[in-house]
């Protein structure tokens, strides 16, 4: 059995296929499949509040493309998402009918606390210490999404519009970072240690670039002395001279900025990257849908 995810997001669109294991009444999954399209949705939806025709275009092929791939795997259920920029593109309910006549696909524009939601779903594929304290941080193109956990259960969970596309834009405020800022505070004084999880493809590529031993954490000095690293070079040498792709190079500074300004605040030491996500998520949630049939 094969379940697919789409997550349509601010920077990137995401196509998950994953194969289904039940063994011995547990059921998980295996990454089969992953195409990344950089589309930057965001990059209008922030600027103009609406997809341009171009990038409309783009979407609808994109769409249209994941769907016969997914046929063609023979994919049984998916889920597919839109996140902040579609929120806030006032032709983004007209594009979400466009993509149904067009590919044939069901796309969601999804709600801040639903996407924190999907997002906290993908922990149950992480093996972590019950009995610690974590603070799940994803950074997207778009927004923030923070979750509290203590003693394997969810404390508090919130969307911010703060994302690493809204940065470059100059499109994030400064009442939002306020408000991060107090929700951080106020849920974690009561713990005297917590641990950092991030999740999103910014975070992945600091991990390979920090040359850290899979499932060891990622310190906060060893990302703060990442981020003056990367910010020592001009994106075109970004690029060019350390190889990042054209369209991580330059989201990867905020990116940097967003994750050590949050442990900073929650007096965060070291960060474990377990490369789970959005899409993740949906998996996950996709399984625990068709168990309660």
């Amino acid at each position: 059995m094969r379940y697919a995810a789409i997550d349509t997001g601010s920077n990137a669109v995401r196509l998950l296929i994953a194969d289904i294991i039940q063994n011995d009444g547990k059921i998980t999954f295996k990454k089969n499949t992953l195409v990344r399209v950089p589309l930057r949705l965001g990059d209008d939806a922030f600027l103009d509040k609406n997809i341009s025709d171009r990038k409309a275009e783009d979407l609808v092929k994109t769409m249209s493309a994941f769907k016969n791939l997914m046929d063609v795997y023979k994919v049984s259920d998916y889920m597919a998402c839109a996140t902040s920029a579609m929120r806030e593109a006032k032709n983004g309910p007209e594009l979400i009918k466009r993509i149904k006549q067009e590919a044939n696909l069901d796309l969601e524009i999804i709600h801040g606390d639903k996407e924190a939601g999907i997002i906290y779903a993908s922990h149950k594929g992480v093996d972590l210490d019950e009995s610690k304290t974590y603070l799940y941080i994803d950074v997207g193109g778009g927004s923030t999404e923070l979750s509290l956990f203590a003693n394997g259960e969810l404390v508090a969970s919130q969307s911010f519009n703060i994302g690493t596309i809204r940065i470059l834009d100059n499109q994030d405020k400064e009442e939002t970072w306020r408000e991060m800022q107090d929700f951080v505070r106020k849920h974690t004084k009561a713990y005297k240690l917590i641990y950092g999880v991030g999740t999103g493809g910014n975070i992945n590529k600091l991990f390979k670039l920090s040359d850290e031993k899979d499932g060891e954490a990622l310190s906060y000095t060893k990302l703060k002395s990442l981020y003056s690293y990367l910010s020592s070079y001009s994106l075109k040498d970004r690029i060019n001279v350390l190889k990042l792709n054209q369209d991580r190079a330059d989201v990867i500074i905020p990116a940097c900025e967003i994750y050590t300004t949050v442990m900073k605040w929650a007096n965060i030491k070291s960060i474990y990257v377990p490369t789970v996500g959005m899409a993740d998520g949906i998996i996950q949630t996709l399984i625990e849908k068709n168990l309660l049939k």
